[in-house]
């Protein structure tokens, strides 16, 4: 997948994001299809969470930082 189509896009944490290095796995989904990817983010970000992909790293593995939830949505 081209990197300019995965950066931009929101996904799912599936395994918490530990932080830094450590990290966890995210679920995004492309023309409807469900694809799986190490995640990295800067700080912890607990499974269940939304995340932006902000980075394609390659070898499916991206960087994302937090998507924010938006209260009464």
């Amino acid at each position: 997948m081209a990197s300019q189509a995965l950066v931009g896009k929101v996904g799912t944490v599936i395994t918490a994001i530990r932080g830094g290095e450590r990290a966890g796995e995210v679920r995004v989904l492309v023309d409807g299809l469900a694809h799986y990817y190490l995640a990295y983010a800067a700080a912890a970000i607990a499974a269940g969470a939304e995340v932006l992909v902000i980075h394609n790293r390659g070898a499916r593995q991206v960087d994302v930082e937090p998507w924010p939830v938006v209260e009464g949505s």
